[in-house]
């Protein structure tokens, strides 16, 4: 979806950046969470546990103290899609 700079009453196409690697991409976020997403950021790559085995890009709560999960991905895929089920579920088994 392309993003636009307004200037009074017109509106000028912001050039599309690409990141060569997601983590690029995780450090800004994470940087800027209060900005982007109005979250406070708890930590990266934090650990589901052994039981998972898995990671969660960044982690954040919302100004309502709810769990923000962020992955991020370079290209498209049904992956994620899997991988956040997968979140879901562990998160509603431990309690969540």
């Amino acid at each position: 979806m392309p993003l636009f700079e307004m200037s009074g009453n017109k509106l000028d196409p912001v050039e599309q950046t690409n990141f060569s690697i997601e983590k690029e991409l995780q450090t800004l976020i994470e940087k800027n969470l209060e900005v982007v997403f109005n979250c406070r950021f708890v930590a990266s790559e934090f650990s589901t546990g052994a039981l998972h085995a898995g990671r969660i890009d960044s982690l954040a709560l919302s100004e309502e103290n709810n769990p923000v999960i962020i992955e991020y991905k370079k290209v498209e895929s049904s992956e994620l899609i899997n991988q956040s089920l997968f979140i879901e579920l562990a998160y509603n088994k431990i309690g969540g």
